[in-house]
């Protein structure tokens, strides 16, 4: 039986044309990360599985990728539940071990500690368009600073470099969880139903105002307090300032902080943006992420129809680790919908080397071979991209590959040449 060629379903190959933009992009991250003072860190892509079944991960949790105990360890006849038989999980963020990090080398960390943080996670979740069950991704953190600085960085950060990245008229959403707390407990529901409460809107975009009444009133709830929580938001849109109507209508319910907490945060940030985007209130923002305590945000990209990057302060969760609560917050790009974005708009890498092709016939002697491989490496010490491959027999189709990938510099070299032993042709 033969081996199957196709990689695990909601994972992917990656071939060379996406693995250039792949490295680009990356590169271009790191460069504009690096320039906001984020340094690079690299934590294991396996986790203990109680850190990552904390309930910190919302939904995510549902989704890890286990890994069964092994040799002795592993007492299959014993086993009473997953928990008998797996001990650690394939990290599905970035952010539990981020925070696990920090734990463990706080005396060695500077304080803030702005970190920069790139690789795979993986989700047991179902496969679609720009969604993997494997998949890149790039976080910047700043833990140690309580105050809306940390979100102001963050958000230039993470702009600049989309921005960077040649994209246009993007949003930045930003909300905050004391805001969705004090709009429900406004509305008349009680502190432990906030969770499913919470669930049922994050579906806002997907089902509009109807569909979210008609889930909270399927779950039970009082029509008055579903009635009087989405009247909320239908005010909200109708106002000229929704943080300024909501910290006025819920007064008593909110920390008055929040109004000028979230006003400062816009308020840096468009002064001082250089990316082609907008700050915009959205109250129905949840982020699903259940250690998220303060402000959160989300990239809606229009070209996209969904979110491409998000996240929030995090107060609570260095607690978990320590003991002692630090503050902490994060950003997150989407990869790999950045990826498709630039993909399917046929993206070129701007700047790049020359690409040149040295096709050598397949008897070129040897003594000769050494000085072209020499011309080929100082070529390359110059900046040129050269590649030194044997010809094929149809040439012509192999320079028209080779073209095809960029290389636009040809030169072949034949075993019956003396002294001058090589053609230069370059394309047009």
């Amino acid at each position: 039986m033969a081996l199957s060629k196709k990689p695990v379903n909601g994972m992917k190959d990656i071939l060379p044309d996406e693995m250039q933009i792949r490295d680009y992009v990356q590169q271009v991250i790191k460069d504009t990360y690096r320039s906001f003072g984020f340094t690079p860190i690299e934590t294991p892509c396996m986790e203990n599985i109680a850190n990552l079944s904390s309930k910190q991960g919302g939904e995510n949790e549902k989704l890890i990728f286990k890994v069964m105990k092994r040799g002795e360890k592993l007492k299959i006849e014993e086993a009473k539940t997953e928990e008998d038989l797996a001990d650690f999980g394939m990290r599905y963020d970035l952010t539990v071990p981020l925070v696990r990090y920090y734990a463990n080398h706080v005396n060695e960390l500077p304080a803030p500690f702005k970190a920069l943080q790139m690789g795979n996670v993986w989700r047991a979740d179902r496969p679609q368009r720009g969604r993997y069950r494997q998949f890149m991704q790039c976080d910047i953190d700043i833990i140690g600073e309580p105050g809306n600085l940390a979100e102001i960085e963050l958000i230039l950060a993470t702009t600049t470099t989309i921005g960077r990245l040649g994209f246009e008229k993007f949003e930045i959403r930003i909300n905050e969880r004391r805001i969705l707390k004090a709009m429900a407990a406004y509305s008349g529901f009680a502190e432990e139903e906030f969770d499913t409460v919470f669930i049922i809107l994050d579906k806002m975009d997907k089902i509009g105002m109807d569909g979210v009444a008609e889930e909270l009133l399927k779950e039970g709830y009082a029509k008055e307090s579903v009635e009087k929580y989405l009247a909320l938001f239908d005010a909200v849109a109708k106002a000229d300032d929704g943080i300024r109507y909501l910290a006025k209508e819920l007064s008593g319910f909110l920390d008055p902080e929040v109004e000028q907490n979230l006003l400062e945060i816009i308020t840096s940030v468009e002064g001082a943006k250089t990316a082609d985007f907008q700050m915009v209130f959205d109250p129905t923002l949840v982020r699903g992420m259940s250690y998220y305590t303060g402000t959160i945000f989300e990239i809606a990209m229009p070209e996209l129809g969904a979110a491409c990057g998000g996240g929030g302060r995090y107060d609570k969760m260095v607690g978990r680790f320590t003991g002692n609560d630090v503050p902490a917050c994060g950003f997150s790009i989407g990869f790999e919908r950045i990826i498709l974005l630039l993909m399917e708009s046929g993206f070129t890498i701007p700047k790049q080397p020359e690409k040149a092709a040295y096709l050598i016939e397949k008897n070129y002697p040897a003594d000769q071979l050494a000085e072209v491989i020499a011309k080929a490496q100082a070529e390359r010490a110059a900046g040129k991209q050269v590649l030194v491959v044997r010809m094929n027999k149809n040439k012509k189709f192999q320079k028209e590959k080779l073209a095809g990938e960029g290389y636009t510099t040809f030169e072949e070299f034949y075993a019956d040449r003396k002294g001058d032993n090589y053609d230069s042709v370059k394309n047009a």
